[in-house]
């Protein structure tokens, strides 16, 4: 028999909404690649050949719409279009980075 737990604050965790925002196919990888430069689209589906072009833009679209990624349209001929990280991004990398770290030392 489990003996039933009280709930002391009923309010959701604070980070809930943040992980949920990297969770999900591919925008992991698409979030640490934007870490280290802006990314275009092409470019992307030759570092991840086992993602779908449909797989690559719906994560891309759900870390803009979380305000982690700019889209960003470069008016060259042709036209080209690139994600970077907005600020609330930058701010999440030492996160990200730290989250690493701990899954690297308990794979040792």
């Amino acid at each position: 028999m489990t003996t039933p737990i009280e709930v002391v604050d009923k309010k959701p965790c604070p980070a809930s909404q943040l992980l949920k925002s990297l969770s999900g196919k591919w925008k992991p990888e698409l979030f640490r690649l934007s870490l280290t430069s802006n990314l275009r689209f092409s470019t992307l589906l030759h570092q991840l050949p086992q993602a779908s072009k449909q797989s690559i833009s719906a994560a891309l679209r759900d870390l803009q719409a979380d305000g982690l990624l700019d889209r960003i349209v470069l008016q060259e001929k042709p036209l080209h279009v690139e994600y970077q990280l907005t600020d609330k991004g930058k701010s999440l990398a030492p996160a990200l980075t730290q989250i690493e770290s701990l899954v690297l030392e308990g794979a040792r």
